[in-house]
């Protein structure tokens, strides 16, 4: 079977589809509960220091409890939590109380299984290939936790960081020292900013999770890939903010997280960055 995905890249991709599309729907329940999760541990440690009595809570964590509408209660049936098609044939809708559901689940279902499929069509089911789309489903979930919480979990930064660095050591997509480089690199470069802006202004431009998550790329791509990011990460941020702004989804003066630009630059720079230096000096 895997001499077949091999040779096969349209096949490959068809598969990676739909693996990918579950994989999105499991996404959204760690988008959803992570933060949740993250929190009671925060209240539980508080309480635990203060000296103050923790309550015993009923266990929440990935698995459990199963998926239920948040209005009525009403327990997500394994054929109504089917990705993108169950979504459809309910048509956004509860099947217990007729509540919207979010178009959001199978847009992170489609983003996810879409994205996954083009990696494996275009690098095929390599190491590379299969590397960037473990990559892909790290970015998408740190991409929306961070803008629901302005939160990026070390419980997925710092594996994905660590997992940069072994991936490099076979030198898939830059040498181990340039890997080792782009990680230190990637947080010196926004904890300086940081520190810098906090000096002058005395506010927090961002958070430590900023500075990880661009660790974790230079991890990825070695330190050459870093100032393509930066540099695209400042481009999406100004275009996104400027979209939300003029179609009213956001206030001119509250704070967007800068997580989701450094995600979705690091992505286009790890996948295209080559080319698009390359038509950048071109053109000089």
């Amino acid at each position: 079977m895997l001499e077949l995905l091999m040779a096969e890249p349209l096949l490959a991709a068809l598969c990676t589809l739909v693996l990918s599309l579950l994989i999105g729907s499991f996404l959204n329940v760690v988008i959803l509960r992570l933060p949740v999760m993250m929190q009671r541990d925060w209240d539980r440690v508080l309480k635990t220091e203060t000296g103050e009595a923790v309550e015993e809570q009923a266990t929440f964590n990935l698995m459990t409890p199963r998926s239920r509408c948040g209005e009525c209660g009403h327990q997500i049936r394994w054929y109504e939590n089917i990705p993108v098609i169950s979504w459809l044939l309910l048509r956004g809708r509860c099947s217990g109380c007729g509540t919207g559901i979010s178009f959001r689940y199978p847009f992170v279902e489609l983003l996810t299984g879409c994205s996954s499929a083009w990696i494996i069509w275009h690098f095929g089911l390599t190491l590379e290939g299969c590397a960037l789309v473990l990559l892909t489903w790290a970015l998408i979930t740190l991409t929306f936790i961070d803008l629901d919480h302005h939160l990026l979990p070390d419980s997925i930064t710092l594996p994905l960081l660590w997992l940069g660095l072994l991936i490099n050591t076979q030198g898939v997509f830059t040498s181990l020292e340039s890997a080792v480089y782009g990680a230190a690199a990637g947080y010196l470069i926004l904890w300086s900013v940081y520190w810098v802006f906090k000096l002058l202004t005395g506010k927090e431009g961002m958070g430590y999770g900023d500075f990880k998550l661009l660790a974790a790329l230079g991890a990825w791509g070695g330190i050459t890939i870093l100032p393509l990011v930066v540099l695209l990460s400042s481009l999406v941020g100004v275009v996104l903010a400027m979209l939300l702004i003029a179609f009213r989804r956001h206030q001119a003066q509250n704070p967007l997280p800068f997580g989701p630009y450094l995600a979705i630059a690091g992505w286009i720079a790890l996948l295209w960055g080559e080319p698009i230096i390359s038509a950048y000096l071109g053109s000089f």
